[in-house]
């Protein structure tokens, strides 16, 4: 029997022979597929491929380059760490940082050097487009926090002083540092005094916890910086979702607020091709981190901002001008799956109406990020349910996508990939809900099967036909189960109105929602209905909280991971405010009492009944341990089959590799167990 934790490259080889379905070690082998950059000529794209090393618990990232029109990859960078930051520089050189420094090589992957030696490394690095400047992110000290920063004599105190709020967010303590953004003057390798051009602000640049160097941009002449920052602080910036678009400038040294006035995220700020325009993301109203997503233009000439998706129902994605300027792409989610889609701007940019947008592409994947323009050709990274992200390329005008890199194709040519069928289900209040139903590879409709209801979270990020590592329909299905993942109330991509009607409604119509997904899919002889589970994290685990008091005994089994257990202990300890203000409300104030009575998973404890999995990370500050904790509690005392799955160094996800083996295995025993 193999061990799974020593992955040679021969050991892969032969454990994939071996399977003729997906199994964890199988799915953490795949290499993750990274778009970087297109050369200058257009005819060539860089990728990144991450290897799992399960020995050494962490993963591996190389760079590689694949002609645009297709053919075999060459591998590029083979030095141990993550390269990132990928430009290509004039004369056929590709730059990358690695380990906190710059690096440039040939266009071939020859001759790499190392050419800065910035004495605590950097982040986020970019250089210029004159390539006269360099770009990075880093922390800086701002505030006092710790016992030493306000008693030097005491140098050996630990404490943590606070009096303000967002004292903790995601998973990290506030230390009193911050990420600013700097420039130096930059020569061949030679790095000049860095600026830092947030001094002395409590403010985080890229965005806490999930931002990155697409939050700070040169133009494209090289003169500005385009950065995105929230510029609050403490309780400001815990009840507030307001980011901005600020534009520093070299010359004149100041600062100023291209998003003054929009009160929501403003967020992923890109320019066009020959600089006269910027466009960026933007939601309307402070406090509400799901709204509408817009697609903003500003005329830099005049400072007119035109929000061009404003008659548009749905929320967009990232967007990138065409190459001539002529178009906005966007990536937005369309019923159950993300596609690409073009706006055509008109003359009269004011004049440019959600009459001018069109869906580029369509079919059951997602597109998920887009790389680069070649002529008609757009590079994307695609997913569905049965594969991991790939580079594709899309033909602009037809739509058509083709594949072009194949990673991971020898592992999945040796399993069996599971059916996917799109079903419509008919809600309690009559409206038709998109239903994702996976079947197990080798299903067989004249046997019965073990369903499990998916809970998504979010709670408004959509069910469409993404690959996660974690929550893997593909793992699901193909251990013998029938996968149930619902569209429902609150998801993107069926229009502003079903995404927006789950804030203050968590346990209402969502969860009824649920209840029709499985019982209508329960209807199908394959189903065994004696062997239903239903499964979900964050918004999803307090899904499966909400349903082990409300089930009626339709379930056999539940896990539930990071789920948000009593509504009133949640928000006295989760840290981004904004968000509970919005979905639920103060506790405190009666105009929230129905939802804290009716909506709280902990108002039914009587009623639990039913084995439950309760899965918890020790440094998840979005939905903290106590969640978990009340849970388990509760089970074990009312003599309820139960295990709790405690993560120590775990946030909201799992992320060690090792530590996401033994989720997996665990998840996959306890259903073994109970259903």
């Amino acid at each position: 029997m193999y061990k799974p934790f020593l992955l040679t490259g021969l050991l892969i080889s032969t454990m994939a022979v071996a399977q003729d379905k997906m199994t964890p070690e199988l799915l953490w082998q795949l290499g993750r597929v990274s778009g970087e950059a297109v050369s200058a000529d257009g005819k060539t794209v860089i990728y990144g491929v991450s290897q799992i090393n399960m020995t050494e618990n962490k993963g591996e990232k190389n760079l590689y380059a694949i002609p645009l029109a297709g053919g075999t990859p060459k591998q590029l960078t083979q030095t141990p760490g993550a390269e990132g930051d990928v430009a290509i520089l004039p004369g056929n050189k590709i730059g990358f940082s690695l380990k906190g420094q710059w690096y440039e090589m040939n266009a071939d992957g020859s001759d790499p050097v190392q050419k800065t030696n910035v004495e605590g490394g950097m982040q986020n690095i970019r250089i210029s487009p004159d390539g006269k400047h360099i770009l990075f992110s880093k922390e800086v000290k701002v505030k006092k926090i710790s016992g030493v920063d306000h008693y030097a004599d005491l140098p050996k105190s630990n404490v943590q002083i606070y009096d303000n709020l967002n004292y903790r967010h995601w998973d990290t303590w506030e230390d009193g540092n911050f990420s600013h953004v700097f420039y130096a003057t930059y020569n061949n390798g030679e790095v000049g005094t860095p600026v830092d051009i947030m001094a002395d602000e409590p403010y985080d640049c890229p965005q806490v916890p999930s931002g990155g160097p697409e939050d700070m941009i040169w133009s494209q002449d090289g003169k500005s910086i385009l950065y995105v920052t929230k510029k609050k602080y403490g309780k400001d910036y815990a009840l507030s979702t307001n980011t901005d678009i600020y534009e520093f400038n070299l010359d004149s040294k100041s600062t100023r607020n291209l998003s003054q006035g929009m009160m929501g995220y403003d967020v992923a700020p890109a320019f066009s091709q020959d600089g006269k325009y910027i466009t960026w993301l933007s939601m309307a109203r402070d406090g509400y981190e799901a709204d509408k997503n817009d697609v903003i233009i500003m005329d830099r000439a005049t400072g007119t901002i035109t929000n061009l998706t404003k008659g548009w129902d749905g929320t967009a994605g990232a967007t990138r001008f065409s190459n001539d300027g002529k178009k906005i792409y966007f990536l937005a989610v369309i019923k159950g799956t993300e596609q690409v889609l073009e706006i055509t701007l008109q003359k009269n940019i004011a004049q440019t109406t959600e009459k001018h947008i069109r869906q580029v592409t369509t079919g059951d994947f997602d597109i998920n990020d887009m790389l680069a323009q070649s002529g008609n050709t757009l590079v994307v990274s695609r997913t569905d349910m049965n594969h991991a992200a790939e580079l594709f390329t899309v033909d602009l005008q037809k739509g058509t996508v083709t594949a072009l890199t194949n990673v991971n194709k020898a592992t999945y040519d040796k399993i069996g990939m599971c059916k996917i069928e799109k079903r419509w289900v008919k809600t309690t209040d009559g409206k038709d809900m998109l239903t994702w139903v996976i079947f197990p590879p080798d299903f067989d409709p004249a046997k019965k099967y073990p369903t499990l209801l998916y809970c998504q979270g979010g709670p408004q990020s959509p069910v469409s036909q993404f690959y996660s590592y974690r929550w893997n329909f593909q793992l699901m299905a193909s251990q013998g189960y029938i996968v149930v993942a619902p569209n429902r109330r609150g998801m993107p991509g069926h229009g502003v109105e079903w995404n927006a009607s789950i804030s203050k409604d968590w346990g209402g119509q969502p969860i009824k929602d649920y209840l029709s997904a499985i019982d209508d899919v329960s209807k199908e002889s394959y189903v065994d209905k004696s062997r239903l589970g239903a499964v979900g994290a964050s918004y999803g685990g307090y899904s499966v909280y909400m349903l082990a008091g409300v089930h009626e005994n339709r379930f056999k089994s539940f896990i539930a991971h990071d789920g948000l257990f009593d509504l009133k202990s949640w928000y006295g300890t989760t840290e981004e405010l904004w968000f509970a203000n919005w979905d639920i409300g103060a506790y405190w104030d009666p105009a929230n009492a129905n939802g804290f009575k009716h909506f709280n998973p902990s108002e039914y404890a009587g009623k639990w009944n039913t084995p439950i999995l309760i899965i918890q990370g020790g440094i998840d500050f979005r939905v903290p341990i106590e969640q978990g904790l009340q849970a388990f509690q509760l089970a074990q005392l009312k003599g309820i089959k139960s295990k709790l799955l405690y993560f120590p160094e775990e946030n909201h996800w799992v992320l060690k590799p090792q530590n996401g083996i033994a989720w997996q295995r665990e998840f996959f025993n306890w259903l073994k167990e109970t259903l």
